[in-house]
């Protein structure tokens, strides 16, 4: 509120401030009045009487609570007035009382010739002009505050977004991660308390990722690396894992818990499935100006909704690329062949 009182009256004053200087350009440089000082009263008196008639009829349209709560009629309609209004005043002071204060009545004339000679549509236009500039500079600040909430509605409602995403996706693999451990418990209890130390580690990994929208590949790999070293102690040689990471691709941003998601996914529809389990395949690289991450598992696509991508992981995937990325990322799982299944995204260098 202070800061476009602020603009108001900075453009009240560089505004009649460059009213006056043109008149005084032109009425004493060129045009070369002789009565100077009667000139300057007159000059001086309308543009002080500009400011006060132009900012009281701003208080009065306050006061009818804005120009935006208005039809475009009545916009119009209420412009026009306010144009005339500021006119009539400036008009009767300058010319009516100014006169009189001088010892200068007006002419016997009609009304209407009175106007014209004695410069009504000099204050007519000097009216129209004021309102017009000042009409235009609340319609750019309004459209600017609009797109200004706009924007920030957009990234609360991004945030929002993103924290429903995991609120959904922690429990979801602490879930799985823990069935992992309780088959452990009876057969190996050695091996269990292990399985406990690495989910702690990814606990504490994604604990820390929480308030991050992004986060480094490297990081994503450690929480990955923990996870499938808990997994390979339930299913042992059944489970091997391979590894073609570019160096380069290390410092990128990614989307976090994404990676440690689809690997999940790749276990749980793939290699639990087999019954002389299989690879997952781990690739991340750089394609032109895109991010590639690729996932191979031994298995086959084929339940209806992991087939079509709407398994909660997949969607949770699609969900956080297009909050992050909106149309630039693309995700896609198919059956590579009879033996494999691919996921791959692919995302823009942020």
């Amino acid at each position: 509120m202070f800061k476009q009182v602020y603009k108001y009256w900075w453009g009240q004053l560089l505004g009649w401030s460059a009213y006056f200087l043109i008149n005084v350009f032109f009425n004493f440089t060129l045009l070369k009045k002789p009565n100077l000082q009667t000139a300057m009263i007159y000059l001086i008196i309308f543009v002080l009487c500009g400011i006060v008639s132009t900012h009281l009829f701003r208080t009065l349209l306050n006061k009818l609570r804005g120009w935006g709560s208005f039809s475009s009629e009545k916009q119009l309609v209420l412009y026009v007035v306010l144009v005339l209004s500021t006119s009539v005043v400036l008009y009767f002071v300058y010319n009516v009382v100014l006169d009189y204060l001088v010892g200068n009545p007006p002419h016997n004339k009609n009304f209407l010739q009175n106007l014209l000679d004695r410069g009504y549509l000099s204050c007519f236009a000097v009216s129209f002009i004021w309102w017009a500039i000042y009409f235009v500079g609340h319609y750019v600040d309004r459209n600017r505050i609009s797109q200004v909430d706009r924007l920030k509605l957009e990234a609360t409602v991004r945030e929002l977004e993103l924290k429903t995403i995991k609120a959904q996706l922690n429990p979801h693999f602490i879930f799985n991660a823990l069935n992992s451990i309780r088959a452990l418990v009876d057969e190996n209890p050695q091996r269990a308390r292990t399985a406990i130390t690495e989910l702690s580690n990814i606990l504490r990994s994604s604990m820390a990722t929480e308030k991050m929208e992004t986060v480094s590949l490297e990081s994503e790999l450690n929480i990955v690396k923990d996870y499938l070293a808990l997994e390979h102690i339930r299913f042992e040689e059944r489970l091997q894992v391979r590894y073609e990471i570019d160096p380069d691709t290390l410092g990128l941003q990614v989307p976090p818990m994404m990676l440690q998601t689809l690997v999940e996914n790749a276990i749980k529809h793939g290699i639990s499935r087999v019954v002389s389990g299989g690879t997952v395949f781990i690739a991340s690289r750089l394609n032109g100006m895109e991010h590639e991450i690729m996932i191979e598992n031994t298995g086959q696509l084929v339940e209806k909704n992991v087939l079509n991508g709407h398994g909660f992981g997949l969607q949770s995937t699609r969900q956080r690329l297009s909050i992050l990325f909106g149309n630039r990322a693309t995700f896609d799982i198919k059956n590579k062949d009879e033996a494999t299944v691919e996921a791959r995204v692919v995302m823009p260098l942020l």
